[in-house]
């Protein structure tokens, strides 16, 4: 009689995988998670504790008040610090999204982030794909990623050399596109003298006479017809 042998728990294969699941899911994971706000957190507080050693805590909510001010009204300055905030907000949105849409493992183990960094149309997202997961897994979700980070489009590009490893563009603005749109006279002409070059009635009011024989002269040049004829020689 053959006899069957239960698995335990040395025997399990993904004992590995259960554990980072529990580490994700416990208070370490979530503070590696939250570590970027924590570190802004932790360094205001010291700050603010150190300068309340050296003036009053008055004194000292000032000066932070005011290096704050410092860093968002200096040009540069506001440029890296809100360029960082959609990095880290446009990590956290993706962390969001890949556990709605379920672009996890059977164990819950979600992509990996290798690197956030900031672009000239918005953020670029290295991911590495676990088991279980490819880049056209978020090929059939780029509607959900860009929603998903408050972006116009997002875009997949895998890697050429390594498949499990995938790169997310979030596009937030379009560095081509006209900030000012400049008007052309061609639509004015176009609008008065669709009639005619249709072959149909010119329209009242653009020729000179009331048979619409003769047509107005265009924008650009001076009306036909000398004002102001020369004297004739006596």
């Amino acid at each position: 009689m053959t006899t069957t042998k239960t698995r335990g728990k040395r025997d399990d294969l993904y004992s590995l995988d259960n554990l980072i699941v529990k580490v994700h899911r416990s208070a370490a994971g979530t503070a590696w998670r939250w570590r970027t706000e924590l570190l802004i957190l932790g360094g205001l507080l010291a700050a603010l504790a150190w300068l309340s050693g050296q003036i009053t805590i008055r004194w000292a909510a000032v000066v932070l008040a005011a290096a704050l001010g410092i860093i968002f009204g200096v040009p540069q300055t506001r440029r890296f610090t809100v360029r960082r905030f959609w990095c880290v907000l446009a990590r956290h949105r993706f962390h969001r999204l890949c556990w709605e849409a379920r672009l996890h493992t059977r164990a819950g183990r979600l992509p990996v982030i290798l690197w956030t960094r900031p672009t000239k149309v918005g953020e670029r997202l290295t991911v590495w794909c676990r088991a279980g997961i490819c880049a056209d897994d978020f090929a059939q979700h780029t509607g959900e990623l860009a929603a998903a980070c408050y972006a116009r489009e997002a875009r997949v590009t895998p890697n050429t050399s390594w498949s499990q490893i995938v790169t997310i563009d979030v596009i937030r603005r379009d560095t081509l596109a006209a900030k000012h749109q400049v008007g052309s006279p061609l639509t004015r002409l176009s609008a008065v003298y669709a009639n005619v070059l249709d072959g149909r009635p010119v329209l009242a009011g653009v020729t000179d006479d009331d048979n619409g024989s003769a047509l107005l002269p265009w924008p650009q040049q001076p009306a036909t017809g000398d004002t102001n004829p020369p004297e004739e020689a006596a």
